[in-house]
C-alpha cells in the first residue's frame, strides 16, 4: 500500500498509505506494521513465502463485541422463545425455564454443558439451508440489548482494516471461534470478507438424508468438536494444515492458539484485544463470565504478544458509530 507523489513530470516521493487508519499511532499499530514489513519484504531475515501467511482470528470479542452474552447465545434464547409452543415440557426444564423468564444468569449458570444442551435443542433436525436462513433472517431483525445495533454491525473497525491489511499483503485469514461453525459461516465473509471454508468453529454432529427425495445434510443432536482453549490448535491443525504466523484473540480462551502459534520458528505475531473502554463499549478481563482474560494479561507482555487497549490504542470502535 504505497501513495506515490508526481508533480510535473517528476517522481517526488513514495510514501507509506496508512493501512490501519482507525489505529493510534501506538507501539501496538507499530508492531503490527513491523512484522508486517519484515514478513512480506523479499530478501528480508524474516520473509515468509505467501503460501505459509497464516493468520488466525477469534471471533467473539476479537471482531465483533461480546457482551452481555455470547451473541450466538442471544439468538439460541430467542429459538428457544420461538420453538416454545412446541415444548410445553420446558417450562419446567432448565436450562430452557430460565430462558423463557428471561433469566440470563440462570440460563448460563450450567456452564458450556448448558449451552450445548440449548444448542442442540434448537440446531438438531434443521438442514444446512434451513439453519442458514433462520440465522440470516434472526441477523436482519435483532438487535442488541444495550446498543439497539444488529449484531452484525457491531464489528470492530480496527480489526476490520487489520484483516483488509493482511489480505492486502498476502495473507489467507481464518476465524478459529469458539462459536458454531455454520453460525459464523452465515455471516462471515459478508462481514469480514472471510468466505466459510476459512471458518474453524464448535460443532454438532450432522447427516445425509433424503428429504422428499432431495438430498440434504441436517444437523444432529450429537456434540462434534469444541473449538476453544487447547481445541484450537487443533482445529487449525485439522482444518488448515499449517501452524499460523499470527493470531490474534481477546481472552484465556484463545491463549493456546497464541502460545502455538508464537512458539513457531522464524518471526511471530499474537495479539490480544484487551476490553477496557467502558464508555464506547464494554469493560471487562479477569473476573467476566464471557470472555475472561486472566492469563493472557499476566504472561502475554513476557511471551511478546502484544495488548491492545481498546481504549487506548482505537480511533473508533464500530464502523458506523461516530465514537471519535
Amino acid at each position: 500500500m504505497k501513495l506515490t507523489l508526481i508533480l510535473s513530470g517528476l517522481l517526488l516521493a513514495t510514501l507509506p498509505a496508512d493501512p490501519l487508519p482507525s489505529w493510534n499511532g501506538n507501539p501496538a499499530k507499530k508492531a503490527i506494521i513491523e512484522f508486517v514489513g519484515k514478513v512480506t519484504t523479499p530478501g528480508s531475515p524474516d520473509y515468509v513465502d505467501p503460501a505459509a501467511r497464516i493468520a488466525t482470528f477469534d471471533n467473539d470479542g476479537c471482531l465483533w463485541s461480546e457482551q452481555p452474552m455470547y451473541f450466538q447465545a442471544f439468538y439460541i434464547f430467542d429459538r428457544i422463545k420461538e420453538l416454545a409452543p412446541d415444548h410445553p415440557e420446558w417450562k419446567d426444564k432448565e436450562p430452557f425455564a430460565s430462558v423463557l423468564k428471561d433469566d440470563i444468569k440462570g440460563a448460563l449458570a450450567g456452564g458450556e454443558k448448558a449451552l450445548l444442551e440449548m444448542a442442540m435443542a434448537t440446531h438438531a433436525g434443521l438442514t444446512d439451508e434451513e439453519f442458514r436462513k433462520a440465522v440470516r433472517d434472526w441477523l436482519d431483525t435483532a438487535r442488541h440489548p444495550k446498543t439497539g445495533m444488529a449484531y452484525d454491525k457491531m464489528l470492530y473497525q480496527p480489526m476490520l482494516e487489520l484483516l483488509a491489511y493482511l489480505r492486502a499483503e498476502g495473507f489467507k485469514t481464518f476465524i478459529v471461534s469458539g462459536g458454531g461453525i455454520d453460525f459464523v459461516r452465515v455471516f462471515a465473509e459478508e462481514a469480514y470478507g472471510i468466505p466459510p471454508e476459512q471458518v474453524i468453529g464448535s460443532s454438532i454432529k450432522a447427516g445425509y438424508e433424503l428429504r422428499d427425495g432431495k438430498p440434504v445434510v441436517v444437523k444432529l443432536p450429537e456434540l462434534n468438536f469444541i473449538d476453544d482453549k487447547a481445541g484450537k490448535p487443533v482445529g487449525i491443525h485439522q482444518h488448515i494444515g499449517r501452524r499460523p504466523i499470527f493470531a490474534a484473540g481477546n481472552s484465556d480462551g484463545d491463549f493456546q492458539m497464541l502460545e502455538w502459534t508464537t512458539a513457531g520458528e522464524g518471526a511471530r505475531f499474537g495479539l490480544l484485544v484487551h476490553h477496557d473502554d467502558a464508555e464506547r463499549e464494554f469493560a471487562y478481563d479477569r473476573e467476566s463470565h464471557v470472555g475472561k482474560l486472566d492469563r493472557g494479561l499476566d504472561e502475554g507482555p513476557r511471551r511478546g504478544w502484544t495488548i491492545v487497549s481498546m481504549k487506548d490504542d482505537w480511533a473508533r470502535i464500530y464502523p458506523q458509530a461516530d465514537d471519535n
